[in-house]
């Protein structure tokens, strides 16, 4: 065999950059930390540690861009931390806080969370660049696992304690599901410039909702995130109807008849 035939293969770079991969670390430590948590039915602890997990998941790739040390490497370490801190972790949460009465059901719903999860985010590897920054194509999984964590913060708020069976939940938990894996758009908010000049008015505004968000943080941030996982849904049903009734009714023809 001639070895000058056989192409070259290129060797990975010796170590890899510590402070971006300290944070996904971190945000793979706060899922670690929610699972156990739900195996002792602490639910509301192990549901802050999911929202953690999401700040520090949040933080690794802007550290990442601003320190200019991306990598391959940390591309894939988040991923599949991300398939842990926010695809089984919730599912557990939510199988061992909701779920588990339901027998095969509870753990069947509970792992087509997980599946959906990483069918989400190998398909969102696989099309960066493809689809637009300025949406999501389906529901993100960090924002999945928050809405099943603030759900289940938002509950304990509410005054139902410790275990909370409801089928409803089982349903819930389906639809974050399918909207993860659906090609519906969500806003991504990566082309926000919260640095430039704005109307005064929404100053006032961001302003009263932090002051509100602070005050009832248990119960805002469970809105805030249902919110978004609607407005997937909402803007795909107006974009729908829009587009049938241009169609419908399509604009006159400027011809005139000789």
């Amino acid at each position: 065999m001639n070895m000058n035939n056989v192409p070259q293969r290129t060797r990975m770079k010796k170590g890899i950059y510590i402070l971006p991969n300290l944070f996904t670390s971190a945000s793979l430590f706060c899922g670690f930390y929610s699972m156990i948590a739900s195996f002792k039915e602490n639910f509301v602890p192990a549901a802050i540690a999911i929202l953690v997990s999401v700040i520090f998941d949040g933080l690794d790739g802007r550290v990442a861009r601003l320190t200019n040390t991306t990598s391959k490497f940390g591309a894939e370490y988040d991923s599949l931390a991300d398939v842990i801190s926010f695809g089984i972790a919730p599912a557990l949460l939510a199988y061992s806080w909701s779920l588990s009465i339901y027998g095969k059901w509870g753990w069947i719903v509970s792992f087509l969370f997980v599946l959906c999860g990483a069918l989400r985010l190998a398909r969102f590897n696989i099309q960066i660049g493809i689809i637009e920054s300025s949406v999501f194509n389906g529901l993100p999984i960090p924002a999945a696992a928050s809405v099943v964590a603030t759900t289940v913060i938002f509950f304990d708020e509410v005054g139902a304690e410790g275990a909370f069976h409801n089928e409803f939940i089982m349903v819930f938990v389906l639809i974050l599901s399918l909207l993860m894996v659906s090609s519906i758009k969500f806003y991504s908010f990566k082309d926000m410039k919260l640095l430039k000049r704005s109307p005064f008015i929404i100053f006032f505004l961001l302003t009263v909702l932090l002051i509100v968000i602070f005050h009832w943080p248990q119960i805002m941030l469970f809105v805030i995130m249902l919110g978004y996982a609607i407005s997937g849904p909402i803007w795909w049903v107006l974009k729908f109807f829009t587009k049938n009734k241009s169609t419908e009714n399509p604009p006159a023809s400027t011809d005139q008849m000789p």
